[in-house]
C-alpha cells in the first residue's frame, strides 16, 4: 500500500472510530437520560432508536449520489454532523440543569438524529473507498477497516469509564476530538474512482442489483419509522411513501433484484439487532449484575469490542481458512451460545460468557460487507452501503425497541414474582401481578406492557416519607437485576442468521463453490472458488 493509500485508509478508519465514539457517548447515557427526562424502557429505546435509523437515510441517499458529488463532499458532511451533535448535546446538558428538561431532551433527539445521519454519510464514503482499493482482497481489508469501530468502542469506553463522574457533556462532547484528526486526514487526500465508474457499470445496472425487493424492505421500513416520527401523519401518507419508493425503483429499473441481495437484506435485521441492538442495551441491561459484582457496566462492552478489535486486524488469514459464509455461520453458532450464557451467568463470570458473544459477533457485519461487495460488484457504493444503511433503519426501527420490550417484559414477571417489592408498595403486586400496567405500542406492531410512573408515583406517595426512599430503591432493583434475563430471548435472532447462512452455503456448494464476482472478467476467468 502507497504512502497516500495509507493516509486514505487509515482516515477512513479514524472516520469510523468517531462514528464509535458518537454510539459510546449516547449509549452510556440511556439510563441517565431515562431518568433525567422520565422515560420507561420503550420511551428509553425509542430515543437510542433515533440515534441509529437515520444512519440509513444519510448512507443510502448517499450512496445515489456519491459518485457525482465525490467522496470528498461526503466526507465533509459527515465531519458537520459529528460536530453539530456536540454542539447540541452539549448545550441540552445545561438547558436541563437549567430546569427546562423539555427543551434539553429536544436538543438531545434531535441532535441524535444529526448524529445518525453524519454516522452514515461516514460509511457511504468509507465503504467503496475501500473496497475499491482493495478489489481482489474486499473481505479481508472491509474487515480491517471496521476493526475501526470496536477500536472506538474500546478507546471511548475506557475514557467514559474513568469519566463516569463528570458532568455528562463532557462525555458527549468526546466525539469532536477523532472527528477534527479525520477531517485533517482526509481533506488533503485525493478520493479513487468508485470500481463500478471504472469498469463503466451505468447507473442503471447499479440500481438493478439493488431492484424492487431491496426497495420494498426500505419502503416498509421507512413507512413505520415516518409513523412514529410523525404521529399525527395520515397512514394514506406514511404508507404511500413507502409505496412510492417501491413504484419508483419498480418503473426505472423493471429488476426484481439480486436475490442474493434481497436474502442478506432480510438476514441483515437480525444481524443489526445481535450486534448493534445488543451493544446499546448491554450497559443498562447489566447495570444491576454490574453493580452487584463492583464493577461497571460498560467494561463489558470494552471488553467484547476488544475482541472484536484484533480480530478483525487478523481477518486475513481467518476469512482465507473459514472462507466467508461457513465464518458467518460459525458466528451464529457463537452469539447464540454467548446471549445465552450472558443471561444466566452470574458475578465476574459474565466475562466468560461476553467472550462467547464477542468471538460470535466480530465478522457479522463487515463479512456480509464482504459477501456483498464480492457477489454484487455491479451494484457499486448502492448495495454496499444499503445493506448497512437497511441494517441500521432495522436495529432503530425495530432491534432497539424491541429490546427494550422484552426488557419490559422481564422486568414485568419479575416485579410480580418479588415479595420485597409486594411488600414495599402495597397495591403494585396482587395475587401475582402487576397491577399498574398500562398498554403500550411502537411503530405499530410493537406491543407491550409498562408499569404506569403516574399510577407507581402514587402508590408510594401513600407510604410514610421515611419509607418512600426504600419502596423506590426496593423497585428500581428488581427492575435492574432481573434486565439480564432478556438477552436469552435474543437468541432468536443469531438462530435466524444461522439458518440463512446455512442454506447459502448449501446453495453455493451445489454451484461449485463461492467465487468472488469481478467487474471486467470475461466469464469470470479469474474468479476464486471457495470448497465447503
Amino acid at each position: 500500500m502507497q504512502t497516500h493509500d495509507k493516509k486514505l485508509f487509515w482516515g477512513c478508519f479514524i472516520a469510523l472510530v468517531t462514528t464509535a465514539f458518537g454510539f459510546v457517548g449516547r449509549l452510556f447515557l440511556i439510563g441517565e437520560w431515562a431518568g433525567e427526562f422520565g422515560l420507561d424502557g420503550g420511551q428509553a429505546g425509542r430515543l437510542a432508536g433515533i440515534g441509529i435509523w437515520p444512519f440509513a437515510v444519510s448512507i443510502i441517499g448517499f450512496s445515489l449520489i456519491i459518485d457525482k458529488i465525490g467522496y470528498k463532499t461526503a466526507m465533509l458532511f459527515a465531519f458537520l454532523g459529528h460536530i453539530i451533535w456536540a454542539v447540541m448535546g452539549v448545550s441540552a446538558y445545561f438547558i436541563s440543569k437549567g430546569g427546562d428538561t423539555d427543551t434539553a431532551y429536544q436538543l438531545i433527539y434531535w441532535g441524535s438524529l444529526i448524529l445518525a445521519l453524519g454516522n452514515g454519510t461516514v460509511e457511504a464514503f468509507i465503504n467503496p473507498v475501500v473496497a475499491t482499493m482493495f478489489s481482489k482482497e474486499k473481505t479481508k481489508w472491509l474487515n480491517i477497516l471496521h476493526a475501526g469501530w470496536p477500536g472506538g468502542l474500546v478507546i471511548a469506553g475506557i475514557i467514559t469509564i474513568f469519566i463516569d463522574a463528570v458532568p455528562w457533556w463532557i462525555k458527549v462532547g468526546l466525539i469532536a476530538i477523532p472527528a477534527v484528526v479525520y477531517l485533517i486526514m482526509l481533506l488533503p487526500c485525493k478520493f479513487p474512482r468508485s470500481e463500478r465508474v471504472e469498469s463503466g457499470v451505468s447507473y442503471k445496472e447499479m440500481l438493478s442489483e439493488f431492484g424492487i425487493l431491496g426497495a420494498a424492505t426500505v419502503g416498509f421500513l421507512v413507512s413505520l419509522q415516518l409513523k412514529d416520527f410523525f404521529q399525527d401523519m395520515s397512514p394514506v401518507v406514511y404508507w404511500g411513501i413507502g409505496l412510492a419508493i417501491v413504484v419508483a425503483f419498480g418503473i426505472y429499473t423493471k429488476k426484481l433484484g439480486s436475490p442474493l441481495m434481497f436474502l442478506l437484506i432480510l438476514v441483515m435485521a437480525p444481524l443489526a439487532t445481535t450486534e448493534i441492538g445488543t451493544d446499546g442495551w448491554i450497559e443498562e441491561i447489566l447495570k444491576g449484575i454490574a453493580a452487584d459484582n463492583n464493577f461497571h457496566a460498560g467494561w463489558v462492552l470494552v471488553y467484547t469490542s476488544a475482541i472484536m478489535m484484533i480480530l478483525r486486524f487478523y481477518a486475513g488469514p481467518i476469512v482465507h481458512k473459514f472462507k466467508p459464509l461457513p465464518l458467518l455461520a460459525i458466528s451464529a453458532v457463537l452469539a447464540i451460545l454467548g446471549l445465552y450464557t450472558l443471561s444466566i451467568a452470574a458475578g465476574l463470570t459474565i466475562f466468560l460468557a461476553a467472550t462467547l458473544y464477542g468471538f460470535g459477533k466480530t465478522f457479522f457485519w463487515p463479512t456480509t460487507l464482504g459477501v456483498i461487495a464480492e457477489q454484487t460488484p455491479k451494484g457499486g457504493a448502492l448495495t454496499l452501503n444499503a445493506i448497512s444503511g437497511i441494517g441500521m433503519l432495522a436495529v432503530g426501527v425495530l432491534g432497539f425497541p424491541y429490546i427494550g420490550k422484552l426488557k419490559e417484559d422481564v422486568a414485568n414477571e419479575a416485579l410480580a414474582e418479588s415479595a420485597e417489592v409486594a411488600e414495599a408498595i402495597p397495591g403494585l403486586v396482587e395475587n401475582g401481578a402487576v397491577t399498574a400496567l398500562e398498554d403500550k405500542k411502537l411503530y405499530e406492531i410493537i406491543n407491550y406492557k409498562a408499569v404506569s410512573g403516574e399510577k407507581l408515583d402514587t402508590l408510594i406517595a401513600k407510604l410514610p416519607e421515611d419509607k418512600q426512599k426504600a419502596a423506590k430503591e426496593a423497585y428500581t432493583g428488581v427492575r435492574e437485576r432481573s434486565a439480564q434475563g432478556a438477552l436469552g430471548n435474543m437468541v432468536v435472532f443469531p438462530f435466524i442468521m444461522l439458518i440463512a447462512y446455512i442454506g447459502l452455503i448449501l446453495y453455493f456448494k451445489s454451484k461449485g463453490g463461492y467465487k468472488q464476482q469481478h467487474l471486467g472478467d470475461p466469464g469470470d476467468a479469474d474468479a476464486t472458488a471457495s470448497e465447503f
